[in-house]
């Protein structure tokens, strides 16, 4: 019997491997919500404080910029990089990029709703960056610092222009915590703690620079603006966002969730920290990658790969032989079968993506997991190729 048919002995103690929402930190109980502030208003003394808190410790975490502001907003990183484009676009050309899902979704966006006539979209195909040579920084620029379903971030600020004319947008969702973000290139960056902090889903952060806020209160849009988005009022920024006065009720579970998150990565050495931690996950899987007579980083250049959301493709002559969809449903099947034997929990590439695997490599999984992970890779590829 060939090795790879043999299972491994040993599995990943915590087999939580989903890009989102994602693994909760090591020693996580739900004993660590006991002092919520349930069953209070969030405008409350008490509940503004637990937010206020969260906010607070995001900035001093992140090296957030003093003159920038953090607010807590409705719908996940999804809806606070709506109340962007929604805010802030159609004063000047557009500038987008795009190379995977959800780039393409806020082009959709812009396009189809937004109507914009003087746009300029830069794509690429899974797997690369668009020439970012090719940004006009006259404009405004949309684009994401890592993408969530490629598994390809921009490899750093450097093309970015200092002397930018215009605004400089970011989705940052699976970036803020396992990345540097230099935020003076930056004027709008969104987030998601169920991300690299492993918080619950729900809630969104937005972050503003001056230049971002000058814009809101200098500029009106030529469309409505639901409520949701609205971060102005009488033509001035409404600063009570930025204070833990939210937009809608936010629930305040997830509020002490995000707050725990926060004091773990304070206690793991704060950014540095979180950074290593999800370094350390790539590097291990670009070891056994090397080693791999089937699986590759479906990121072409190393320094485009990222370290939270790695996503690999097959490339042994077996699978790259068969049909599209034969493909997609071995791809399928190597992920459902690692599932049954409670080794890895969601980890099939995205729906839209070439077929292969995506393992979340953020500061919350463990490198030992991900260590005792990869035997079974190996065999549930070899179990599947045989059937």
């Amino acid at each position: 019997m060939s090795p790879h048919l043999t299972p491994p002995t040993t599995k990943p103690r915590i087999p939580h491997f989903s890009s989102g929402p994602c693994a909760k930190r090591p020693g996580w109980s739900v004993s660590k919500l006991e002092n919520a502030c349930v069953g209070r208003s969030h405008r409350s003394a008490a509940g503004k404080a637990r937010i206020e808190e969260v906010i607070e410790r995001s900035k001093a975490i992140l090296g957030v910029p003093a003159d920038y502001r953090l607010g807590i907003v409705p719908a996940s990183d999804t809806g606070a990089v709506e109340m962007a484009l929604w805010s802030l676009l159609g004063k000047l050309p557009v500038d987008i990029l795009a190379w995977e899902s959800f780039g393409l979704e806020w082009v959709k966006d812009v396009v189809d709703e937004l109507k914009l006539p003087d746009l300029n979209v830069l794509k690429a195909t899974y797997g690369s960056l668009p020439d970012l040579n090719q940004v006009d920084f006259s404009h405004d620029v949309v684009f994401l610092w890592n993408g969530t379903t490629s598994g390809v971030r921009v490899p750093n600020g450097d093309w970015i222009k200092d002397d930018r004319q215009a605004l400089t947008i970011c989705d940052a969702t699976s970036a803020v915590f396992a990345m540097e973000i230099p935020w003076e290139k930056l004027d709008v960056v969104t987030y998601s703690w169920q991300k690299v902090l492993g918080g619950e889903a729900q809630h969104g952060v937005i972050v503003l620079s001056p230049r971002a806020v000058e814009r809101l209160e200098s500029y009106v849009p030529a469309w409505p603006i639901p409520k949701l988005f609205r971060l102005t009022q009488k033509g001035k920024l409404i600063e009570g966002i930025f204070k833990g006065d939210t937009i809608n009720t936010p629930s305040m579970l997830c509020v002490e969730d995000a707050l725990d998150g926060l004091l773990w990565a304070e206690s793991i050495g704060g950014l540095p920290g979180l950074i290593r931690r999800s370094e350390a996950n790539l590097a291990t899987i670009a070891r056994w990658v090397e080693q791999s007579s089937w699986a590759a980083f479906l990121a072409e250049k190393p320094e485009t790969r990222s370290c939270t959301s790695i996503c690999l493709k097959i490339v042994d002559d077996w699978f790259t032989g068969l049909s599209p969809e034969k493909q997609a449903e071995s791809a399928k099947k190597l992920a459902k079968l690692l599932e049954k034997q409670e080794v890895a929990f969601d980890i099939a590439s995205y729906r839209a993506a070439p077929p292969g695997i995506r393992i979340w490599g953020g500061a919350t999984v463990e490198t030992a997991d991900i260590e005792a992970l990869l035997p079974w890779l190996d065999w549930a590829y070899a179990t599947v190729k045989q059937e």
